[in-house]
């Protein structure tokens, strides 16, 4: 019977379908990403005259989908001399994320580019926080990386963890108007559950990489909520705004939504 040790490759024939099922969430991950986006730039919200930085963030966070799809690839197809030295261009890929994500929000907060199903406190809290979980996860993925049960899921729920944006632009918005925050978190979190439910039938247990994937995404999640409706977040978006546009929003305020909306 199949058990949830961390036993080599050649202990577990089961380690194959493993990573054609990984394989598989990959896939369905950046289909997904690539599909919310094309659906906008379809749609005509999104440009190619957005400001340089947005390209260089679209660039620098798609290739990270690339790799993503790679890197379970390479596994599942069992070439792990490519797989292993690609994972240390992955940490630094994520740690690059970081910067780059934080510093586009900083940048459309100062705009007053902000989803009208935010806050600009929440949106200025959220994205650093997504990426910071991402990157948390990842490299906690990278450390375990000869653990061949804890890396790919933890390595999946560092890739849930940045899935909002994508959803954010899939979801009906009309539909959930304000509860389009708890409505990204269900559809990010449906990844690792499906992960642990597959676990559970297959194994008969959930591995605990699936468990402290989501607690980390709960707690992110927890933050939003929580960090970005505080007197903390309105003075950050107030120091972070001043002198820009952004400045004439209010920091707790929702900005109209770009669809009539009935009284």
């Amino acid at each position: 019977m199949a058990t949830l040790s961390s036993d080599p490759v050649h202990r577990r024939p089961a380690w194959a379908t493993d990573t054609s099922f990984f394989l598989g969430m990959a896939i369905a991950m950046a289909a997904i990403n690539v599909t919310a986006f094309s659906f906008f730039a379809a749609m005509g919200m999104s440009s190619f005259r957005a400001p340089l930085y947005i390209h260089a963030h679209a660039v620098l966070f798609m290739g990270w989908v690339v790799l993503f799809v790679t890197q379970a690839w390479l596994a599942a197809s069992g070439r792990v001399t490519l797989h292993r030295p690609l994972g240390w261009l992955a940490v630094g890929w994520a740690l690059v994320m970081v910067v780059v994500g934080t510093t586009t929000t900083i940048f459309s907060v100062q705009r007053g580019f902000v989803p009208f199903f935010f806050t600009p406190a929440q949106f200025l809290v959220l994205n650093p926080l997504s990426v910071l979980v991402f990157a948390g996860l990842l490299i906690a993925g990278f450390v375990r990386r000869r653990d061949r049960l804890w890396h790919p899921r933890l390595i999946l729920c560092a890739m849930a963890a940045i899935m909002g944006p994508a959803f954010g632009r899939l979801l009906p918005a009309p539909l959930f108007m304000y509860s389009m925050v708890w409505a990204i978190f269900v559809a990010m979190i449906a990844f690792p559950l499906i992960g642990a439910a597959r676990d559970r039938i297959r194994r008969g247990r959930v591995h605990p990489a699936w468990l402290v994937g989501l607690v980390a995404l709960m707690l992110m999640q927890l933050g939003v909520v929580t960090i970005g409706r505080s007197a903390w977040a309105a003075g950050l978006h107030a120091q972070v705004t001043a002198g820009t546009p952004g400045a004439a929003m209010a920091a707790d305020d929702y900005p109209p939504p770009p669809f009539p909306v009935a009284p």
